[in-house]
């Protein structure tokens, strides 16, 4: 399984992907109240960090998005999310653009994440994530992989859901030239086979000022903070979570034709009928396969 190509994935993005420079649209008072405001749910993370093992399943999903959401509208993001989740335990992936996935992801679906072990140590965001039950990879030890694989498993079949970034790394999906490396790498998709569950994409995308935009991207040897900067500047930064139709794999599926056809579900598309039908690959898709038009969107809208 290590042939995968899981491990330090390379998309070709850069800062020529990025916007240009431009002068900040929101005060400097504004954006330090917002830094503050950021500040403060990392404090608030470290109890919640605390006291999520303790809490009943339900309880902890709540608090975790509760937490994401706060989060989010402390940068000053608004969040729109489109679509409808299954009920019960699914592998959740999505395209990775910023590091604003996790919050957006989180605040959409509470689910455990499988993360690099670099997170692990992140102050406050490691011990968070830990508390959730993020599975960690190594991504130095490719050997590893299989169990790591079986980790993802394992949590699925304990009626976990689970949160995957496929690509291995975060790409623009904007700039002209700026491709994924290999798109979604197909080896965590075997966990989805082994555990008999759905698997859910999740499409997203960022809009500044109303158009896409690349302004809350962290590429290349971009830090964090630079990146944050943007966000924290950004008056009218928008990031929309789009639930596309899940993916039933029969038993023995294809992991490949699997990632393939997860990649292809938040690619943009022409609206089509719903259909009902099982493919070749052994991937059964039972709802439509476009998202819901703008209209359909439900019940997040937060803003600072």
């Amino acid at each position: 399984m290590t042939g995968d190509g899981l491990w330090r994935p390379a998309s070709g993005c850069g800062p020529r992907c990025l916007p240009a420079a431009t002068a900040p649209d929101v005060s400097l008072p504004r954006r330090a109240g917002r830094l503050l405001g950021v500040l403060a749910m990392l404090l608030a993370g470290v109890g919640l960090a605390a006291l999520l093992p303790l809490l009943p399943a339900g309880v902890r999903r709540a608090a975790l998005r509760g937490w994401a959401r706060w989060t989010l509208r402390a940068l000053g993001v608004r969040l729109l999310a489109r679509g409808r989740l299954p009920r019960g335990r699914a592998l959740l992936v999505a395209n990775h653009v910023s590091w604003l996935d996790v919050l957006a992801v989180l605040a959409v679906a509470p689910a455990r994440m499988l993360a690099k072990r670099e997170v692990r140590d992140w102050p406050v965001v490691g011990a968070l994530a830990a508390a959730a039950g993020t599975v960690f990879v190594d991504r130095s030890r490719p050997r590893e992989l299989p169990a790591t694989v079986g980790r993802v498993a394992a949590a699925l079949r304990a009626g976990h859901s689970v949160a995957v970034f496929p690509e291995g790394t975060t790409w623009c999906g904007a700039a002209p030239g700026c491709r994924p490396g290999r798109g979604f790498r197909p080896a965590v998709f075997q966990a989805a086979v082994d555990a008999g569950v759905p698997v859910v994409p999740l499409g997203l995308g960022y809009r500044y000022a109303g158009d896409p935009s690349t302004l809350p991207a962290f590429l290349g040897e971009e830090t964090l903070w630079e990146s944050a900067r943007r966000v924290l500047a950004a008056r009218d930064l928008t990031v929309a979570v789009t639930v596309a139709a899940a993916l039933h794999p029969a038993g023995g599926a294809d992991r490949r034709a699997l990632a393939r056809a997860a990649e292809s579900a938040i690619q943009p598309a022409p609206v089509r009928a719903p259909v009902r039908r099982r493919a070749t690959t052994g991937v059964r898709i039972v709802r439509p396969v476009a998202p819901p038009p703008v209209g359909a969107e439900v019940g997040l809208d937060l803003v600072a």
